[in-house]
């Protein structure tokens, strides 16, 4: 069905579903003549016919199908990746097709205002952003207040009221970030709410980019000038200058590069450009049978980008950085490539599929979908234990329930409210209330978690739960080596002047023995040296940590510069090293790099004392032993695979290393078929795995022992 030119008076067409209805095209205003059994918010604008003059409003393109459905595809990834389903291990990527479709439907809108109006107002931005994200985000938040009141311990609930306050406020991003969480590898006891870093960080740029992008209109109005190559130059700054803090911070701080706003707002910007090319793409690609084939080998090459991502990529490959280009870049051509719709074809290639009802109701329901699956997963967990991937995927499917819910009762209604929507304070205050309700529960949640925290303490352990998060050597915090450097600085503790200096070189698992170490230190007055890099094993075998790009080559060179800088000191009393035995303990690759390194430290002249790893518990300790009872052996685990096999260590044991002598706690620390992770009243463990300060203290005197057997002290 062709329709009549577009020129005032004629009448330009909307498809929906399989119907084509018409608006009267007004001088200003289209205003819709005819409707057939649904809203003109599901109507889709069709392009001109070709040859067909283009309607003067280039930026307003009316709702796309095909942008819904490719949600869909973003919250599927996400889903299946957080479900463990084989096949999507790069399901993560969902997340960044979510920022370049934000990025390119809001800036379109703000062009769309910017084009009808000459400018666009910041209430009115900020109203609609307030009733499109905060209902539904504030219901979350509120929901897992309560769950997490009634399935986790009491330590871990101080943890998700800090988490569901920070995020209500839209910094959650940065309470991850200072707490170092890895989204994708190991850590503490993942928080319920890790996935609102992604809602933040998209808060984050739009409170920026609107004033921006509002300041630079109004200067072009001033200069009597097009806003759109000022507006395009700021883009295109912002998402280069963001992509080199990306590239830099993949390399250098993984959480920060993961969870911040100025390393991911290069993605909004990638779409945001997407959007200013719209009009020049559309006139391509609509230009006869020749653009529509390009607009379908566009849409191909974009799905197959982003589909590749989610099958090959995983928690190995370094993220964002330049990896974070594959799926970007397609979705940016998906996006594009849905220009290429005619009146008599509608949507082509890859939008066609997109438009589909099924993917479309999944892309409706994608962003209630995204804010509950990942609190009912972990919850579920928390209270039942792991579940393995058939177990994970039906609870993300069961999450569907309530997303619906949300998503009909809160999301829909207040979004299209008459009465909300009739003024911009209405939705902003909307939007107040929607963070006010989930900070309240997070407080009320903080003061009961801390009131049954020290119920559960009677056994008056030392240090206790909420204590022993903080309770890790001080070397820890003042003398590790960046991520991105490859030196260590001074770190000198007990008598700087002594004649007898030790040194302790090794990563945290090694430094965690330090308060030992220091004690021993000051009573025969030792100047103690510490050289300690995180993440970090010493004898740098060939191994794979998780998500930290170029890390063996900055361990490799932090592990030559540290021994150069011990062999060209003084000589030490004695060298005592030690590292974390979880990435790699068994096989002569392990040996052969241990001898490496031992070889090049036995050159100083000064004996070795290797410290053998302590049991790892592989669990959230401080956490689970708030929510037990006093004496209770619940948080305890198995001595296989606690205690960790230690071919070097064996060797030591067995005399085939002279020269290097074995200091091994596992004994005390774990004697029997289980590890205790509270002996008498010390609790042993701050962390997943990581002894307290207070027990390393404990053990000074063993230390010390060991130390006076091998001549040492």
């Amino acid at each position: 069905m062709a329709p009549c030119p577009s020129t005032p008076g004629s009448r330009l067409p909307y498809r929906i579903g399989g119907t084509v209805l018409y608006l009267a095209q007004h001088p200003t205003t289209p205003r819709l003549i005819e409707q057939r059994g649904t809203s003109l918010s599901q109507a889709t604008l069709l392009a001109p016919a070709d040859g067909q003059t283009e309607t003067p409003r280039r930026y307003r393109t009316g709702f796309r199908p095909d942008v819904e459905g490719l949600r869909a595809v973003a919250v599927g990834a996400v889903l299946l990746f957080h479900a463990a389903v084989p096949g999507f291990s790069g399901g993560y990527v969902g997340v960044d097709v979510f920022f370049v479709i934000s990025g390119f439907l809001i800036t379109g809108l703000l062009l769309g205002d910017i084009e009808k109006r000459g400018t666009f107002s910041l209430k009115d931005f900020y109203a609609r952003r307030a009733r499109r994200i905060l209902p539904a985000a504030g219901v979350v938040l509120a929901a897992t207040s309560v769950g997490a009141a009634f399935l986790l311990s009491p330590l871990r609930r101080q943890d998700v009221a800090t988490d569901v306050i920070t995020s209500a406020l839209n910094v959650a991003n940065w309470r991850f970030i200072g707490l170092q969480t890895d989204y994708l590898a190991e850590g503490r006891a993942q928080s319920p709410l890790l996935h609102f870093w992604s809602l933040a960080v998209e808060e984050q740029f739009y409170l920026v980019w609107a004033p921006l992008a509002l300041v630079l209109v109004l200067v072009a109005r001033k200069l009597r000038r097009s806003p759109l190559p000022i507006l395009a130059v700021a883009i295109g700054a912002i998402t280069a200058g963001s992509f080199a803090v990306s590239l830099y911070w993949t390399s250098t701080n993984l959480s920060l590069a993961y969870l911040s706003t100025p390393s991911r707002a290069w993605q909004f910007g990638a779409g945001a450009l997407g959007a200013l090319a719209v009009p020049h793409v559309a006139r391509a690609l609509r230009a006869g049978a020749a653009g529509r084939r390009q607009g379908y080998a566009l849409g191909v090459a974009g799905a197959a980008a982003v589909l590749w991502s989610v099958y090959a990529y995983s928690a190995d490959t370094p993220f964002p950085g330049t990896a974070a280009l594959l799926p970007t870049l397609g979705t940016v051509a998906i996006l594009l490539a849905g220009l290429a719709i005619t009146p008599e074809h509608g949507p082509a290639g890859v939008a066609r599929l997109l438009a589909t009802a099924p993917a479309r109701a999944v892309g409706r329901l994608s962003y209630a979908w995204y804010l509950w699956h990942w609190p009912v997963l972990v919850l579920w967990e928390a209270h039942f234990g792991e579940q393995h991937w058939p177990a994970k995927l039906a609870l993300t499917l069961a999450s569907g329930v309530p997303a619906w819910l949300t998503m009909r009762l809160v999301e829909g209604p207040i979004r299209l409210s008459p009465r909300v929507t009739a003024a911009p304070w209405r939705g902003l205050t909307v939007g107040l209330l929607a963070v006010l309700i989930p900070v309240t529960a997070g407080v009320v949640l903080d003061r009961s978690a801390g009131a049954t925290a020290a119920t559960a303490e009677g056994w008056k352990l030392r240090p206790s739960p909420q204590e022993a998060r903080h309770d890790s050597p001080v070397a820890n915090k003042t003398c590790m080596a960046r991520e991105d450097t490859t030196t260590n600085g001074t770190c000198l503790f007990g008598d700087p002047a002594s004649d007898t200096r030790v040194v302790l070189f090794g990563d945290s698992h090694a430094l965690q023995w330090f308060p030992a170490l220091e004690q021993i230190g000051r009573s025969h007055g030792w100047a103690v040296e510490v050289l300690g890099k995180s993440s970090c094993p010493v004898p740098v075998v060939a191994i794979s940590i998780a998500n930290q790009p170029k890390a063996n080559e900055s361990c490799v060179a932090w592990r030559n510069n540290t021994v150069d800088r011990i062999l060209k000191g003084p000589k030490p009393k004695f060298i005592m090293v030690g590292t974390l035995m979880k990435k790699a303990s068994v096989g002569k690759p392990y040996v052969d790099a241990w001898d490496d390194t031992l070889t090049r430290l036995a050159a100083s002249g000064a004996p070795i004392v290797y410290l053998r790893d302590t049991p790892y518990p592989n669990k959230d300790v401080p956490e689970c032993v708030s929510g037990i009872a006093p004496g209770s052996t619940a948080c305890d685990f198995k001595h296989d695979p606690g205690v960790l096999p230690d071919a070097m260590a064996d060797l030591i044991r067995d005399g085939k290393r002279p020269g290097v002598h074995l200091l091994d706690f596992t004994a005390d620390l774990c004697p029997l078929e289980r590890c205790p992770v509270v002996i008498g009243d010390l609790l042993v463990y701050h962390d997943q795995s990581h002894i307290s300060a207070t027990a390393a203290r404990d053990y000074a005197p063993r230390m010390e022992a060991q130390l006076r057997a091998y001549g040492l002290a």
